[in-house]
């Protein structure tokens, strides 16, 4: 059994990623800029990530 990585770039801050396997509509963090990512789909082992538009939720105060 292997443990294959893929790398990816944030879309961001342009940090190299090194991700575990990973499928479309999955999302992960950038551990440099925090950014929320999803992964759109993958391509010859390249996903294509876009940035996840967060909701600030608003407490009334």
């Amino acid at each position: 059994m292997t443990n294959a990585t893929i790398g990816a770039t944030c879309p961001e801050c342009e940090t190299d990623l090194t991700l575990p396997p990973i499928v479309a509509g999955e999302t992960l963090v950038c551990p440099e800029c925090m950014l929320t990512l999803r992964v759109e789909g993958v391509t010859n082992g390249h996903p294509t990530l876009e940035m996840v538009e967060v909701q600030l939720r608003d407490w009334g105060q």
